[in-house]
């Protein structure tokens, strides 16, 4: 069945008002920025005696202040009150701070603005933790990663408008000054009107003591992060890619103007191109996830921020233009489309890598801590931005050319994300399942949301080929404990991939006793611990296409712990290369080739007095059919 697109989102009140209210408040916060830092670069002998160059440095990094200081209370105010109301009050202050800018503007006094800019930073730092912790209460698993993937395009596409608004009103003469003072403050008040339509989302901790000690409580959302190592690690991810992007970023205006030798039009374009790619990217995570929360696009994402962050070195270096130009002149210069190429697909892929891992992050923490651990998301973002433009400094003081940063930029990500996939390997694992599913087999589903989102279930299935396990953990929307044959477990290399997916590994009472014995004893704390568990009862893959007697260890593990069975069956995979049809391999690579198509059909849950080898041996039959 076809679903709907995630664009249908928008027109649900569920997500549209909310969607909207986040991509006002981004657009307002840049607009607002962006006008102040334009007139502080051209106008500000007008304003004060200060350094331009010391207030664009200030400015950008008093906004990001709030963001360590109060992250943790906002954490704790997003998870003791009710996130409809909260995202009103956080509207209001908005709408008092715009006023305060908006005195600022009309009397000349500097002070207020730059107070203005602390006060956007706080009220960006308070909507963060209800942003993300909003979209698990009123999305479905299915939707999570393309509701996310929404609000990462609307936030990056308001940022990119934000700046271009603010730069061309703060232009406009004589009347720059009073368009910005009032379209700021029309845009907060727009900005509280959308979101009265945001639907009442319950505070998952009411009777939650609010700290006053900011710092312990930043140390202790910090602290309770870790308890998850796989969430902490993805917290890690994610603060990296903002140190990727802020020094990136960063380099843009000097890179448009001292080495491409544009005007302002191209710094904005620049500025353009990369938010439609993290715009794009973040679209289509939904279609290359298969709308569940695929964290194998992860690896790939980091690939794309490497493998075009050299690319984007070699291309600067073939750029030889030393003329001045404009937009329309540079898109007429030999090497500029490669530059901006790279650029777009830096901010694709940068959509690849961050979607999967804020969808993680929110599924896989504490359900009563999800605020506080966006929280801490932002206080770890805002100390890898700080860091970024740290590295940016001492890059420059060695001499790198901005080119060389970009470059070395890039290295950097992949040591990153090397160190990462290495702690957390599911992440590595996933991305093969994803690959394999995305290049030699076209899968599609049936009844998939069958396999339950939480609590422990036995999955059985018929055993048709060697990436049987690969087919359907990439499948599943929650992670599999396979059990699989101690010989193929031993295997140099796929060894490695079993271990690190916490594979079980079973050998038959003939062979090793003790061995089966813990291998049911760990299959039971799998079962214990909330896990899925999945099995193929036949006990070897299929040597005629038609599916064996399923043998007894099924009944022995669910007479041990008392959990559903799903059954399911694999259809399409026989006479590929990797079964063990005895067919010629010309004639089962010609018909079974590249992009052939799979299905993995999912029967009704199976209660454990039901579960029969004999009863689950029907099942799995009546749902592959015959198709092989």
């Amino acid at each position: 069945m076809s679903q709907p697109s995630q664009f249908s989102l928008l027109a649900q009140r569920r997500f549209g008002p909310f969607f909207w209210t986040q991509f006002l408040g981004a657009f307002n916060d840049n607009l607002f920025k962006t006008a102040l830092l334009v007139m502080l670069t051209y106008e500000a002998l007008e304003w004060t005696t200060v350094s331009p160059a010391t207030l664009i440095v200030v400015i950008p990094a008093l906004f990001i202040l709030p963001y360590v200081v109060f992250s943790a209370t906002a954490g704790q105010l997003a998870d003791k009150f009710e996130k409809s109301r909260l995202a009103r009050v956080v509207k209001v202050l908005e709408i008092a701070i715009m006023l305060v800018a908006g005195i600022g503007w009309m009397t000349h006094a500097l002070w207020l603005l730059i107070a203005a800019v602390v006060g956007m930073g706080v009220h960006s730092t308070l909507f963060g933790p209800v942003k993300y912790a909003y979209l698990p209460q009123h999305l479905t698993q299915q939707e999570l990663i393309g509701g996310n993937g929404l609000v990462e395009m609307g936030t990056f596409v308001g940022i990119l408008l934000g700046q271009i608004l603010g730069a061309l009103l703060i232009a406009h003469k004589p009347w720059g000054i009073e368009l910005v003072a009032g379209g700021t403050l029309a845009v907060a008040v727009l900005g509280l009107a959308v979101s009265w339509r945001i639907p009442h989302s319950p505070a998952p901790e009411p009777a939650l003591k609010i700290s006053a000690n900011v710092l312990a409580e930043s140390l202790r959302n910090l602290a309770f992060s870790r308890r998850n190592r796989t969430v902490f690690l993805s917290l890690l991810g994610n603060s990296w890619f903002w140190f990727y992007g802020a020094l990136v970023l960063s380099q843009f205006p000097l890179y448009a103007s001292a080495y491409l030798h544009g005007d302002y039009s191209v710094f904005v374009l620049l500025l353009t191109v990369f938010s439609l790619g993290i715009g794009l990217g973040s679209l289509l995570c939904e279609k290359l996830a298969g709308r569940k929360v695929e964290i194998g696009l992860v690896p790939f994402g980091s690939i794309g921020l490497t493998v075009f962050g050299i690319d984007l070195y070699f291309a600067s270096l073939g750029y030889s233009n030393t003329m001045p130009v404009d937009l329309a002149g540079l898109l007429a210069q030999a090497g500029a489309l490669r530059i901006l190429a790279d650029i777009v697909l830096i901010g694709v892929f940068g959509g690849f890598y961050i979607v999967p891992l804020f969808a993680l992050i929110q599924t896989r923490c504490d359900p009563h801590h999800v605020s506080r651990t966006i929280a801490g998301t932002n206080i770890m973002n805002a100390l890898f931005m700080v860091a970024s433009a740290g590295a940016a400094m001492l890059m420059l003081a060695l001499g790198f050319s901005i080119p060389e940063m970009f470059l070395a930029t890039a290295i950097m990500n992949a040591f990153v994300a090397l160190y990462i996939f290495s702690l957390v390997p599911e992440f590595l694992i996933r991305f093969l399942a994803w690959l394999l599913i995305h290049t030699i087999h076209r899968v599609r589903t049936v009844d998939i949301d069958r396999i339950p989102a939480h609590g422990p279930a036995v999955l059985v299935c018929n055993h048709v080929s060697y990436v049987d396990a690969l087919v359907i953990g990439a499948a599943s929307p929650r992670p599999i404990r396979f059990v699989m044959d101690h010989k193929i477990f031993r295997t140099p290399v796929l060894g490695w991939i079993f271990r690190t997916a916490k594979a079980i590994p079973i050998a038959p009472a003939r062979e090793d006793a003790q061995l089966m014995e813990q291998a049911y004893a760990d299959i039971a704390q799998a079962l214990e611990d909330g896990d899925l568990v999945c099995i193929f009862p036949e006990g070897k893959l299929t040597a005629s296409g038609e599916m064996g007697e399923f043998r007894g260890g099924i009944a022995k593990i669910v007479a041990r712990s008392q959990v559903p069975v799903i059954p399911m069956a694999l259809c399409g995979l026989w006479g590929s290369l990797l079964t063990r049809d005895r067919g010629k391999l010309f004639a089962r690579s010609h018909t079974r080739g590249p992009r052939s198509k799979l299905a993995l059909a999912v029967g009704t849950p199976v209660g454990p007095q039901q579960a029969t080898p004999e009863y689950l041996y029907e099942q799995v039959l009546a749902l592959r059919g015959d198709w092989k």
